[in-house]
């Protein structure tokens, strides 16, 4: 399976934002997230939050059939929890939206296992 790994900044101000769609997302839309996932082929989904000087960041983890297409799919798809998480957490707290670019592909430098 392959995987990706990227790091979206969080937009000023909308930290509590994307904590309270988490929250949604492992509550009463966890159904619904977990449905999403497997349409994407999403295997495994991680998502770290990190606060730095330079902002709050979301560093995401996907294992997934084709772990860089997974948001430009989710911005295209019809599927309501798709559309909801694009309008509340891609959009709403990363600016990312289908009129803009998602983060391109990440180049893999080092993948060391024992």
């Amino acid at each position: 399976m392959a995987v990706t790994v990227f790091a979206a900044p969080i937009l000023p101000g909308k930290t509590e934002d994307w904590k309270a769609a988490v929250a949604e997302m492992k509550g009463p839309r966890a159904a619904e997230h977990a449905e999403s996932r497997a349409m994407h082929g999403v295997t495994r989904e991680v998502a770290c939050l990190q606060q730095t000087p330079m902002g709050d960041f979301v560093c995401v983890f996907l294992e997934a059939d084709d772990p860089d297409t997974v948001l430009k799919r989710q911005m295209e798809s019809d599927h309501p929890f798709d559309q909801w998480f694009c309008e509340a957490v891609l959009a709403g707290c990363h600016g990312m939206t289908s009129d803009g670019d998602t983060p391109p592909p990440n180049v893999l430098y080092v993948d060391w296992s024992a």
